[in-house]
Protein backbone atom coordinates (compact mmCIF):
# COMPACT_ATOMS: atom_id res chain seq x y z
CA UNK A 1 0.00 0.00 0.00
CA UNK A 2 2.75 2.49 1.01
CA UNK A 3 4.32 1.59 -2.63
CA UNK A 4 1.15 2.45 -4.02
CA UNK A 5 0.73 5.56 -2.74
CA UNK A 6 4.85 6.78 -3.39
CA UNK A 7 3.98 6.38 -7.20
CA UNK A 8 0.53 8.28 -6.81
CA UNK A 9 2.51 10.90 -5.24
CA UNK A 10 5.44 11.11 -8.30
CA UNK A 11 2.94 10.90 -10.90
CA UNK A 12 1.70 14.88 -10.45
CA UNK A 13 5.42 16.10 -10.95
CA UNK A 14 6.27 14.05 -14.12
CA UNK A 15 3.27 15.32 -15.64
CA UNK A 16 3.98 19.16 -14.94
CA UNK A 17 7.19 18.27 -15.66
CA UNK A 18 6.04 17.13 -19.10
CA UNK A 19 4.09 20.27 -19.39
CA UNK A 20 7.28 22.63 -19.20
CA UNK A 21 8.90 20.83 -21.97
CA UNK A 22 6.27 21.37 -24.05
CA UNK A 23 5.81 25.00 -23.26
CA UNK A 24 9.44 25.54 -23.97
CA UNK A 25 9.21 23.26 -27.03
CA UNK A 26 6.30 25.35 -28.10
CA UNK A 27 7.87 28.73 -27.37
CA UNK A 28 10.83 27.60 -29.66
CA UNK A 29 8.81 26.73 -32.43
CA UNK A 30 6.81 30.26 -32.21
CA UNK A 31 10.43 32.23 -32.22
CA UNK A 32 11.62 29.82 -35.09
CA UNK A 33 8.23 31.00 -36.97
CA UNK A 34 8.89 34.96 -35.80
CA UNK A 35 12.82 34.80 -37.53
CA UNK A 36 11.54 32.75 -40.48
CA UNK A 37 8.58 35.33 -40.89
CA UNK A 38 11.03 38.66 -40.51
CA UNK A 39 13.36 36.91 -43.12
CA UNK A 40 10.63 36.69 -45.04
CA UNK A 41 8.93 39.68 -44.57
CA UNK A 42 12.58 40.93 -45.42
CA UNK A 43 12.90 39.53 -48.84
CA UNK A 44 9.27 40.94 -50.17
CA UNK A 45 10.28 44.20 -48.71
CA UNK A 46 13.95 44.33 -50.43
CA UNK A 47 11.89 42.28 -53.68
CA UNK A 48 9.17 45.19 -53.78
CA UNK A 49 11.69 48.05 -53.25
CA UNK A 50 14.91 46.97 -55.55
CA UNK A 51 13.16 48.11 -58.40
CA UNK A 52 12.38 51.62 -56.90
CA UNK A 53 15.74 51.87 -55.08
CA UNK A 54 17.17 50.52 -58.84
CA UNK A 55 15.24 53.52 -60.56
CA UNK A 56 16.17 56.33 -58.24
CA UNK A 57 20.19 54.97 -58.55
CA UNK A 58 19.97 55.55 -62.46
CA UNK A 59 18.11 58.67 -61.78
CA UNK A 60 20.45 60.32 -59.30
CA UNK A 61 23.69 59.16 -62.05
CA UNK A 62 21.33 60.66 -64.67
CA UNK A 63 21.07 63.71 -62.83
CA UNK A 64 24.84 63.75 -62.26
CA UNK A 65 26.29 63.02 -65.79
CA UNK A 66 23.40 65.54 -67.32
CA UNK A 67 24.36 68.15 -64.84
CA UNK A 68 28.00 67.65 -65.22
CA UNK A 69 27.18 68.37 -69.18
CA UNK A 70 25.09 70.88 -68.61
CA UNK A 71 27.78 72.70 -66.46
CA UNK A 72 30.01 72.69 -69.17
CA UNK A 73 28.19 74.20 -71.68
CA UNK A 74 27.02 76.77 -69.42
CA UNK A 75 30.66 77.22 -68.00
CA UNK A 76 31.56 77.55 -72.06
CA UNK A 77 29.06 80.32 -72.73
CA UNK A 78 30.17 81.78 -69.62
CA UNK A 79 33.33 82.12 -70.65
CA UNK A 80 32.86 83.30 -74.41
CA UNK A 81 30.54 86.40 -73.02
CA UNK A 82 33.04 87.60 -70.94
CA UNK A 83 35.58 87.12 -73.27
CA UNK A 84 33.95 88.83 -75.85
CA UNK A 85 33.30 92.10 -73.08
CA UNK A 86 36.89 92.00 -73.41
CA UNK A 87 37.12 90.83 -69.32
CA UNK A 88 40.68 90.19 -68.23
CA UNK A 89 41.45 86.90 -69.03
CA UNK A 90 42.33 86.25 -64.75
CA UNK A 91 39.22 87.15 -63.68
CA UNK A 92 37.44 84.61 -66.58
CA UNK A 93 39.34 81.75 -65.61
CA UNK A 94 38.54 82.08 -61.66
CA UNK A 95 34.78 83.09 -62.13
CA UNK A 96 35.05 79.86 -64.17
CA UNK A 97 36.68 77.62 -61.38
CA UNK A 98 34.07 79.75 -59.28
CA UNK A 99 31.18 78.21 -61.22
CA UNK A 100 32.48 74.77 -61.47
CA UNK A 101 32.55 74.50 -57.64
CA UNK A 102 29.34 75.80 -56.87
CA UNK A 103 27.23 73.88 -59.65
CA UNK A 104 28.97 71.02 -59.14
CA UNK A 105 28.12 71.15 -55.60
CA UNK A 106 24.14 71.75 -56.68
CA UNK A 107 24.85 68.94 -58.69
CA UNK A 108 25.37 66.57 -55.93
CA UNK A 109 23.06 67.76 -53.72
CA UNK A 110 20.21 66.95 -56.56
CA UNK A 111 21.23 63.19 -57.25
CA UNK A 112 21.37 62.95 -53.05
CA UNK A 113 17.62 63.95 -53.11
CA UNK A 114 17.11 61.34 -56.08
CA UNK A 115 18.14 58.91 -54.03
CA UNK A 116 15.99 59.66 -51.22
CA UNK A 117 18.36 61.25 -48.92
CA UNK A 118 16.45 64.65 -47.01
CA UNK A 119 17.44 67.65 -47.43
CA UNK A 120 16.68 69.22 -44.13
CA UNK A 121 19.07 66.25 -42.32
CA UNK A 122 21.80 67.00 -45.31
CA UNK A 123 21.55 71.21 -44.86
CA UNK A 124 22.17 70.31 -41.17
CA UNK A 125 25.18 68.14 -41.86
CA UNK A 126 26.77 70.20 -44.32
CA UNK A 127 26.21 73.04 -42.10
CA UNK A 128 27.85 70.96 -39.07
CA UNK A 129 30.99 69.70 -41.65
CA UNK A 130 31.45 73.43 -43.04
CA UNK A 131 31.55 74.49 -39.67
CA UNK A 132 34.24 72.10 -38.50
CA UNK A 133 36.42 72.09 -41.86
CA UNK A 134 36.42 76.13 -41.61
CA UNK A 135 37.84 75.56 -38.13
CA UNK A 136 40.09 72.88 -39.42
CA UNK A 137 40.90 74.53 -42.60
CA UNK A 138 41.85 78.37 -41.87
CA UNK A 139 44.68 78.68 -43.78
CA UNK A 140 43.11 77.33 -46.78
CA UNK A 141 39.54 79.79 -46.22
CA UNK A 142 42.72 82.81 -46.37
CA UNK A 143 43.91 81.54 -49.56
CA UNK A 144 40.46 81.59 -50.63
CA UNK A 145 40.20 85.31 -49.70
CA UNK A 146 43.50 86.16 -51.01
CA UNK A 147 42.43 84.40 -54.38
CA UNK A 148 39.46 87.40 -54.59
CA UNK A 149 41.28 90.07 -53.57
CA UNK A 150 44.13 89.12 -56.13
CA UNK A 151 41.56 89.07 -58.61
CA UNK A 152 39.56 91.93 -57.47
CA UNK A 153 43.21 94.27 -57.62
CA UNK A 154 45.15 92.90 -59.98
CA UNK A 155 48.20 93.44 -58.91
CA UNK A 156 49.10 90.98 -61.93
CA UNK A 157 47.35 89.10 -64.85
CA UNK A 158 47.79 86.12 -66.87
CA UNK A 159 50.61 85.90 -68.44
CA UNK A 160 52.66 88.46 -66.22
CA UNK A 161 56.33 87.65 -65.24
CA UNK A 162 56.32 88.62 -61.60
CA UNK A 163 58.15 87.77 -58.45
CA UNK A 164 55.28 86.70 -55.98
CA UNK A 165 55.46 84.22 -52.57
CA UNK A 166 59.46 83.60 -52.83
CA UNK A 167 58.71 82.25 -56.78
CA UNK A 168 59.93 83.81 -60.08
CA UNK A 169 57.99 83.12 -63.06
CA UNK A 170 54.99 84.05 -65.90
CA UNK A 171 51.41 83.98 -64.32
CA UNK A 172 49.39 80.77 -65.66
CA UNK A 173 46.62 80.73 -63.85
CA UNK A 174 44.57 81.67 -60.63
CA UNK A 175 42.69 79.10 -58.88
CA UNK A 176 40.48 79.40 -55.45
CA UNK A 177 42.93 77.72 -53.20
CA UNK A 178 46.72 78.65 -55.37
CA UNK A 179 48.27 80.54 -58.40
CA UNK A 180 50.25 78.64 -61.20
CA UNK A 181 53.66 80.41 -62.04
CA UNK A 182 55.39 78.59 -64.94
CA UNK A 183 59.42 79.22 -64.35
CA UNK A 184 62.03 80.23 -66.90
CA UNK A 185 63.43 77.03 -67.03
CA UNK A 186 59.64 75.08 -67.98
CA UNK A 187 58.48 73.71 -64.24
CA UNK A 188 54.93 74.73 -63.08
CA UNK A 189 55.05 76.14 -59.33
CA UNK A 190 51.82 76.15 -57.31
CA UNK A 191 51.95 78.72 -54.80
CA UNK A 192 49.61 79.59 -52.32
CA UNK A 193 47.38 82.96 -52.73
CA UNK A 194 47.93 83.93 -48.84
CA UNK A 195 51.36 83.63 -49.44
CA UNK A 196 51.36 85.35 -52.53
CA UNK A 197 49.57 88.77 -51.02
CA UNK A 198 51.20 88.35 -47.47
CA UNK A 199 54.66 89.34 -49.47
CA UNK A 200 56.03 91.77 -51.70
CA UNK A 201 54.69 91.55 -55.66
CA UNK A 202 57.40 92.74 -58.11
CA UNK A 203 55.33 92.53 -61.46
CA UNK A 204 57.68 93.09 -64.23
CA UNK A 205 55.39 93.10 -67.01
CA UNK A 206 53.08 95.66 -65.63
CA UNK A 207 54.71 98.68 -68.43
CA UNK A 208 55.61 98.20 -72.09
CA UNK A 209 59.13 99.90 -71.11
CA UNK A 210 61.87 98.63 -68.98
CA UNK A 211 65.41 99.92 -68.46
CA UNK A 212 68.54 98.42 -68.39
CA UNK A 213 70.69 98.91 -65.29
CA UNK A 214 74.73 98.00 -66.37
CA UNK A 215 77.41 98.93 -64.61
CA UNK A 216 80.59 99.10 -66.85
CA UNK A 217 84.43 99.99 -65.77
CA UNK A 218 87.68 100.93 -67.94
CA UNK A 219 91.31 101.27 -66.29
CA UNK A 220 91.95 104.66 -65.06
CA UNK A 221 94.84 104.68 -68.07
CA UNK A 222 92.31 104.66 -70.79
CA UNK A 223 90.96 107.49 -72.47
CA UNK A 224 87.57 108.35 -70.79
CA UNK A 225 85.80 110.37 -73.31
CA UNK A 226 86.57 107.92 -75.98
CA UNK A 227 85.30 105.23 -74.01
CA UNK A 228 81.86 107.11 -73.13
CA UNK A 229 81.33 107.47 -76.70
CA UNK A 230 82.06 104.17 -77.54
CA UNK A 231 79.29 103.23 -75.45
CA UNK A 232 76.64 106.03 -76.34
CA UNK A 233 77.59 104.53 -79.92
CA UNK A 234 77.03 101.05 -79.21
CA UNK A 235 73.35 101.98 -77.74
CA UNK A 236 72.29 103.86 -80.25
CA UNK A 237 73.28 101.36 -82.81
CA UNK A 238 71.20 98.44 -81.34
CA UNK A 239 67.57 97.91 -82.94
CA UNK A 240 65.67 96.86 -80.29
CA UNK A 241 67.51 99.97 -77.69
CA UNK A 242 64.42 102.56 -77.68
CA UNK A 243 65.23 106.14 -78.72
CA UNK A 244 62.90 107.61 -76.45
CA UNK A 245 63.49 107.35 -73.46
CA UNK A 246 66.99 108.83 -74.37
CA UNK A 247 69.62 105.74 -73.25
CA UNK A 248 71.88 107.26 -70.99
CA UNK A 249 75.89 106.93 -69.87
CA UNK A 250 77.31 108.95 -67.32
CA UNK A 251 80.73 108.37 -64.91
CA UNK A 252 79.00 106.96 -61.50
CA UNK A 253 82.36 106.82 -59.26
CA UNK A 254 86.04 106.33 -59.54
CA UNK A 255 86.21 103.07 -57.67
CA UNK A 256 89.53 101.32 -56.31
CA UNK A 257 90.21 99.49 -59.76
CA UNK A 258 88.30 101.58 -62.52
CA UNK A 259 86.81 104.54 -63.66
CA UNK A 260 82.32 102.72 -63.51
CA UNK A 261 79.77 103.96 -66.10
CA UNK A 262 76.37 103.36 -65.00
CA UNK A 263 74.87 102.65 -68.70
CA UNK A 264 71.16 102.77 -69.02
CA UNK A 265 69.26 102.00 -71.82
CA UNK A 266 65.56 101.28 -72.25
CA UNK A 267 63.85 98.58 -73.85
CA UNK A 268 60.65 97.13 -74.86
CA UNK A 269 59.72 94.78 -71.75
CA UNK A 270 59.58 91.54 -73.82
CA UNK A 271 63.12 92.35 -74.96
CA UNK A 272 64.63 93.10 -71.68
CA UNK A 273 66.86 89.91 -71.24
CA UNK A 274 67.72 89.18 -74.93
CA UNK A 275 69.09 92.56 -74.71
CA UNK A 276 70.77 92.94 -71.98
CA UNK A 277 72.78 89.63 -72.51
CA UNK A 278 74.00 91.11 -76.59
CA UNK A 279 74.65 94.60 -74.88
CA UNK A 280 77.12 92.76 -72.41
CA UNK A 281 78.50 90.75 -75.14
CA UNK A 282 79.32 93.61 -77.67
CA UNK A 283 81.02 95.35 -74.91
CA UNK A 284 83.18 92.86 -73.93
CA UNK A 285 84.11 92.35 -77.24
CA UNK A 286 84.00 96.12 -78.07
CA UNK A 287 86.65 96.73 -75.14
CA UNK A 288 88.85 94.12 -77.13
CA UNK A 289 88.82 96.07 -80.32
CA UNK A 290 88.97 98.90 -79.10
CA UNK A 291 91.97 98.31 -76.87
CA UNK A 292 90.20 99.68 -73.69
CA UNK A 293 90.59 97.39 -70.67
CA UNK A 294 88.11 95.83 -68.38
CA UNK A 295 90.09 96.15 -64.67
CA UNK A 296 89.79 93.67 -61.85
CA UNK A 297 90.15 94.26 -58.57
CA UNK A 298 94.08 94.11 -57.61
CA UNK A 299 96.54 95.82 -55.61
CA UNK A 300 100.33 97.42 -55.74
CA UNK A 301 102.78 95.84 -53.67
CA UNK A 302 106.02 98.17 -52.90
CA UNK A 303 108.78 96.38 -51.67
CA UNK A 304 111.63 98.57 -50.26
CA UNK A 305 115.28 97.28 -49.47
CA UNK A 306 117.45 98.90 -45.99
CA UNK A 307 120.54 101.27 -47.36
CA UNK A 308 123.77 99.05 -47.15
CA UNK A 309 126.02 99.63 -44.60
CA UNK A 310 129.67 101.24 -45.59
CA UNK A 311 132.60 99.35 -43.71
CA UNK A 312 135.27 101.76 -43.54
CA UNK A 313 139.00 100.90 -42.54
CA UNK A 314 138.77 102.86 -39.29
CA UNK A 315 135.47 101.06 -38.15
CA UNK A 316 137.41 97.75 -39.18
CA UNK A 317 140.98 98.86 -37.41
CA UNK A 318 138.36 99.85 -34.17
CA UNK A 319 136.52 96.39 -34.65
Amino acid sequence: METDFNYMNIWPQLLAESENIAAETLAKIVDQREVTDWVNNTKSFLAENAVIFGLRLAGAIAIYYVGRWVTQILLSLVQAALLRAKVDLMIVRFTRNVLNAVLTGMIVIAALGQLGVHMNTMTATIAAAGFAIGLALQGSLSNIASGILLVIFKPFRVGDRVDAGGTSGKVEEIHLFTTILRTPDNAQVVVPNGQVTSGVITNYSAFHQRRIDLVVGCGYADDLLAVKKFLLQLLQEHPKVLADPEPLVAVAELADSSVNFNVRPWVATADYAIVRSELLESIKLGFDKQGFTIPFPSQDLYVQTPPTLTVTAATQKAA
